[in-house]
């Protein structure tokens, strides 16, 4: 398969609701040029994605000229017979007899309890010894130790699919870079989602923009993003929120013959990243210092790293994953808001940051965002 999926999260909309006319049109561009991989999942586009996927690909093209992957979320269900209840409306919904790729949506902590004590991961195997999907995987927002735990503890699992770009790649928060090397790790292939963080590094900051564009004025920002993801040997499929026809075009035309980023075109791409980052609102370089006599157990790096990512979020996006990152650190370590004020930290900081009045400015921040 080429590496380029429709992810179906963001669509066209008309007075709205889905533009269903536009996404024919969207979808039969796709598969002309011979990308064939489709995401959809339970609760996109306000649970409506799925129906739209069978009105715009299912109904009108045979089955085995295309690829559907979809998921199950542990938010809505809470009992053994909710699983099958979400499956078999899905396969309605769709209008599929199996799913080529169905994953377990968002495990992280609080998930991966849930799906074990309700057995999800036998029942999954289950639905692919069945024939009713072909591969079984699922997908991650949380931290690449809990990672290694899973794959360790469920080898079974054949792909993870991972937020993986280049803004992130580094993040103590999100840990992408972490997260891909335990899937190296395990073997298992993977499937990267929000390579442009929602659209957020498709508007960079104009220096950013202009260090792209005085090498290849012909490429475009968002490009940048995807064929960075799409260069990692271990992805085999990049996801692409595709919401009108001119961001699908233009993926297109890097992607129908895709070329991995040159040596050169990776060091524009950590240039950008400093050149963004030189902009955060809390100058913390991951140093750590600060965490090993913490009486409170505060991740302090891994917070402010989410505070930063967050602030640099396109307002258009909607639901930002920081919040879930950050909930799901508090159910391991302190939170921000449990900073007794003691200075530990701020003593051992070489940057001498205000770590105090930062931890305030963050649990403020993410209080509504969990």
């Amino acid at each position: 398969m080429k590496k380029l999926g429709f992810g179906l999260m963001r669509l066209p909309e008309a007075d709205g609701k889905i533009d269903i006319e536009e996404l024919k049109k969207m979808v039969d561009t796709f598969m002309a040029e011979g990308f064939t991989y489709f995401d959809t999942a339970w609760m996109y586009c306000g649970f409506q994605s799925e129906c739209a996927v069978k009105e715009a690909l299912v109904d009108r093209y045979p089955r085995d000229s295309f690829t559907l992957a979809d998921k199950l979320h542990g938010s809505f269900f809470s009992t053994r017979e909710g699983r099958d209840e979400i499956f078999n409306e899905q396969l309605r919904k769709t209008g599929v007899s199996y799913f080529d790729y169905y994953l377990l949506h968002d495990i992280g902590e609080g998930h991966y309890k849930q799906y074990t004590d309700l057995d999800c991961f036998t029942w999954l195997q289950e639905k692919k010894a069945q024939g009713l999907v072909r591969h079984i995987g699922f997908s991650y927002h949380d931290n690449a130790e809990l990672l290694d735990k899973v794959l360790t503890e469920h080898p079974e699992f054949e792909f993870v699919q991972l937020q993986l770009n280049y803004l992130d790649w580094d993040s103590e928060g999100v840990q992408s870079r972490k997260c891909y090397e335990v899937c190296v790790k395990h073997g298992k292939p993977v499937v990267v989602m929000e390579p442009v963080k929602g659209g957020t590094l498709a508007k960079v900051p104009a220096d950013v923009e202009k260090t792209f564009k005085d090498y290849a004025p012909h490429m475009s920002v968002p490009s940048w993003a995807i064929r960075f993801a799409a260069s990692h040997e271990n992805v085999f499929m990049v996801l692409s929120g595709m919401s009108n026809m001119q961001q699908m075009q233009d993926n297109i035309s890097y992607m129908k013959d895709f070329k991995p980023l040159t040596e050169e075109e990776k060091q524009i791409v950590h240039k950008a990243v400093d050149q963004i980052n030189a902009t955060i609102a809390i100058a913390c370089t991951a140093c750590s210092y600060c965490t090993d006599g913490c009486p409170m157990n505060i991740p302090i790096p891994r917070y402010f790293s989410l505070y930063n990512i967050d602030l640099k979020e396109s307002e258009e996006k909607g639901w930002n994953p920081q919040g879930e990152y950050y909930g799901r650190l508090t159910q391991v370590y302190g939170a921000a808001d449990q900073c007794i004020g003691c200075g530990q930290c701020e003593s051992v900081c070489p940057q001498h940051l205000p770590i105090i009045k930062h931890l305030g400015e963050v649990a403020e921040y993410f209080k509504d965002k969990m």
